[in-house]
């Protein structure tokens, strides 16, 4: 069981990416699966902000206010793979991002199982 997040890189102020969060050993289509962000620094250490998440069942989707607009979350079953989609980037987007999944709705905020992270930088 594994969740592996890729994608990320360094970006002008302004530009796209595209995370994957891509599963193996069983089907993201089976929980919800959310995005979160840490961004490094003693007094950020330990501290992961929720991004997005699309839920289980009717595929609704959850953003946080600093990324409305910008950034889209889907799923590919067919490719067990979540997308994240990274428009308009800002400096202050800059984070290690993480997917994560739970068996309970977004709302919930219960996530078990984690992927290692990739990391995005946004050039001011």
């Amino acid at each position: 069981v594994q969740l592996v997040e890729s994608g990320g890189g360094l970006v002008q102020t302004g530009g796209s990416l595209r995370l994957s969060c891509a599963a193996s050993g069983f089907s993201l289509d089976d929980y919800a699966v959310g995005w979160f962000r840490q961004v490094s620094g003693k007094e950020r250490e330990g501290v992961r902000e929720g991004v997005s998440c699309i839920s289980r069942s009717d595929g609704k989707t959850h953003y946080v206010d600093s990324v409305k607009g910008r950034f889209t979350i889907s799923r590919d079953n067919a490719k067990n793979t979540v997308y994240l989609q990274m428009n308009s980037l800002k400096p202050e987007d800059t984070a290690v991002y993480y997917c994560a999944t739970s068996s309970m709705p977004c709302e919930r905020n219960e996530f078990r199982s984690w992927g290692q992270g990739t990391q995005v930088t946004v050039s001011s």
